[in-house]
């Protein structure tokens, strides 16, 4: 008997709510850690050069973390169900952030952030599957825009948070809100389409099966480049603000708490602007590569006027991050580019593997930084990330109103 159209729309857009919110604590806790790196690594007596090395290795353990959770909740997202990724993922996460605030050594730390990071790295993946396969094609990409910009919200959230509470009680917020948010998932339904293929006999959340023909690997490897210039731009640009402020010569320094601000406020609006434009104009490649452009453009004006007071600084950053606006559609793109088998698998680990790719770009910075200048590295590193993924882009095809239910043989 097919399902009435009013319940099963109410189960779509309570997955959507339930997403949204996932990755709304997703982002509040990734950007936490860049708020606070300052003041919670001064209070375990950390000073001076201490501070950028030890707060790199700290925010290289959680995108570590990231990207190993990734590869685990996309295969089990793939083999157990989306839903039961979207429970298991954010206990891990609370449970890690709650302890991070009780933390007395950098050890402690490490391990508190690399743990964190294991649990979010579920979040976004299986929450943007689930809707992807709930939702109709003609409403698709208004459901990811809609999880993309409530849960960019949570990094103002954070940013406010972290600045106006002391650090630790900023990490107790943050693992509460997570454990407030296992309740509102449990009217969250799975996916039809998940419980077809786990009655088939298709091999399902299977690595070998991802990387086992040409073409898949490099539709893999091209998707998750697309993305790198907005993770270049987070773990450099905007998380050493302060460093880059002072290079530049500006009397007032820039905090990482207002650059994430100005950054992630920019992102919100360009992730609704690429999500309402590319269902109006049914295009996410077109979408994607006008925005690059902007990024391209916001990257030209970084140097050139971020110098001049801590107002233009603030609006550059605010403008890269409108230009990295493209993360809505991009994860929409990722999860249509792949079948139901292989779905949670790709969308969970194609964002972690971004975000884990900013892992080298910061070792990049940190060591080349002391020897070419902190200014012209940073821009070294934006301008490389951003020619890679205008290349990668040029492989991929256009996946607006594609229906979602196949298998990858």
């Amino acid at each position: 008997m097919t399902e009435p159209v009013a319940p099963a729309q109410r189960a779509a857009w309570l997955a959507v709510l339930a997403a949204a919110l996932g990755y709304f604590v997703d982002a509040y806790d990734l950007i936490l850690y860049n708020i606070v790196r300052v003041p919670s690594l001064t209070g375990l007596g950390l000073r001076g050069a201490a501070l950028l090395d030890s707060g790199v290795d700290l925010l290289n353990a959680q995108l570590v973390g990231m990207l190993l959770g990734g590869i685990l909740w996309g295969v089990w997202g793939d083999k157990l169900g989306r839903r039961s990724v979207l429970f298991g993922s954010i206990l891990a996460y609370s449970v890690a952030t709650l302890a991070n605030a009780w933390v007395d050594s950098i050890l402690g730390y490490g391990v508190c952030r690399f743990m964190a990071g294991v649990g979010l790295a579920g979040e976004l993946g299986a929450g943007v599957t689930l809707v992807s396969e709930l939702l109709p094609a003609k409403t698709r990409g208004y459901g990811t825009m809609i999880v993309a910009a409530v849960g960019v919200v949570g990094v103002c959230v954070a940013s406010l948070v972290g600045d106006s509470l002391p650090w630790r009680h900023a990490y107790l917020v943050g693992g509460t809100l997570g454990l407030l948010l296992l309740g509102l998932r449990l009217g969250v339904r799975e996916s039809a389409m998940f419980e077809a293929a786990q009655k088939s006999a298709i091999a399902r959340g299977s690595l070998a099966l991802l990387f086992r023909q040409p073409r898949r690997v490099l539709r893999y490897a091209c998707v998750t480049i697309t993305a790198l210039p907005i993770w270049c731009a987070i773990g450099v640009l905007v998380t050493f603000s302060p460093e880059l402020g002072k290079a530049f010569g500006l009397a007032v320094c820039p905090t990482a708490a207002r650059a994430v601000l100005a950054y992630y406020v920019g992102l919100t609006l360009g992730d609704l602007t690429t999500g309402y434009l590319s269902q109006r104009l049914r295009t996410r490649r077109r979408i994607i590569v006008a925005f690059l452009g902007l990024f391209g453009a916001a990257t030209v004006a970084f140097p050139l006027w971020g110098a001049r007071s801590l107002g233009t600084y603030y609006a550059c950053i605010w403008l890269l991050g409108f230009a990295s606006g493209y993360w809505a559609v991009f994860i929409t793109m990722s999860a249509e580019l792949f079948g139901t088998n292989l779905r949670a698998t790709v969308a969970t680990t194609v964002p972690n593997f971004v975000r884990g790719l900013a892992v080298p770009l910061t070792l990049l910075f940190k060591h080349y930084a002391p020897r070419v200048g902190q200014v012209p590295m940073a821009m070294i590193l934006t301008c490389t990330t951003l020619l890679v993924a205008v290349v990668a882009l040029g492989s991929l095809e256009e996946t607006y109103g594609r229906t979602l239910d196949f298998y990858e043989e």
